[in-house]
């Protein structure tokens, strides 16, 4: 890492905590926000790992006017504004800057494959029309399409383009991305592949987002400052348990099952409830009561300090 930039450090892409009829859950938004507060890691609403594709304009309207309520002196928060038609995402840009969210970012529309030029044209007509500083989001694996590095540099001059989070998984273009933006002051790389995590932080990374930061974001500023002291033993012993806590809900299921394992281990942290809205389902009691002996079985197995919401450590 290097020099501080406007947009940084650790941001997590948060769950959306649903009750049983598919609305927000208010009491779990205020448990995970109190959450990442207490380790000094911001949040990111609305992306892939809150479902966001598939809630209604009235349960994302409520999200966004309940965590800008919750925001307090001095804090970043990110928001997720993606959608198929170029209007419903420029309204949320709206809503989001109003509530006082500082940064939106948005992905490719989904369903129809885009040219180079097709690309260009929608991300500079989103950042012209929104009021809030936008991230550019590339996840080849909801949309099917990656966004070239060339011309994400193009779009990175743009004045109200802030920067780039990117979870295509090659460590080529990890590396190229660095090259291009490493140094630049005014354009911020987020890596969202987290098993690089250390490695992107210490080539000159940003920031990180990490899905398993929704119930155990310590590890993850532990990370960030451990690279920042330059301690890489620390920071690669932290990398080690990050790819550890991720398997134990990525592993073997689908993105979207995926999802609902992580509300799984947050809901045994005292976070929130397991429910998923549709097309994603909750799997068995027998599922979640595996993940969660897995979880144990692992925090023993490697001495992973970790009491629920409240602390991590070697």
């Amino acid at each position: 890492m290097k020099q501080k930039k406007k947009y940084q450090g650790v941001v997590v892409p948060v769950v959306t905590p649903l009750t049983a009829n598919y609305q927000l859950d208010h009491q779990a938004v205020e448990q995970i926000l109190a959450n990442f507060r207490q380790h000094d890691t911001k949040p990111f609403i609305l992306g892939t790992t809150g479902e966001a594709a598939s809630l209604p304009f009235a349960v994302k309207e409520d999200f966004i006017k309940l965590v800008g309520k919750s925001k307090q002196a001095g804090e970043t928060f990110y928001a997720g504004i993606a959608a198929n038609v170029l209007q419903e995402s420029v309204e949320l840009a709206k809503r989001c800057f109003d509530a006082g969210i500082d940064v939106v970012a948005a992905n490719l529309p989904s369903y129809y494959a885009l040219s180079e030029d097709q690309m260009l044209r929608y991300f500079e007509q989103l950042a012209d029309q929104s009021p809030a500083p936008l991230i550019i989001y590339n996840i080849p694996a909801t949309t099917h399409m990656s966004i070239p590095l060339p011309l994400l540099d193009k779009l990175s001059q743009h004045d109200n383009i802030v920067g780039v989070k990117d979870s295509e998984r090659s460590e080529e273009r990890m590396q190229e991305s660095l090259r291009l933006w490493a140094e630049r002051e005014d354009f911020s790389y987020f890596l969202g592949w987290a098993a690089q995590s250390a490695e992107c932080l210490f080539r000159g990374g940003d920031g990180l987002i990490p899905s398993t930061g929704n119930f155990i974001p310590s590890i993850y500023q532990d990370l960030y400052q451990a690279v920042a002291q330059g301690d890489r033993e620390k920071a690669f012993q932290l990398q080690k348990h990050s790819d550890l806590l991720g398997a134990v809900y990525q592993s073997g299921r689908t993105l979207g099952q995926s999802l609902w394992a992580l509300k799984v281990l947050m809901q045994d942290a005292g976070l929130c409830q397991p429910h998923m809205i549709p097309p994603l389902t909750e799997g068995t009691e027998a599922e979640a009561e595996a993940l969660r002996r897995n979880l144990q079985e692992l925090i023993s197995k490697e001495e992973i300090k970790f009491n629920g919401t409240s602390s991590y450590a070697r």
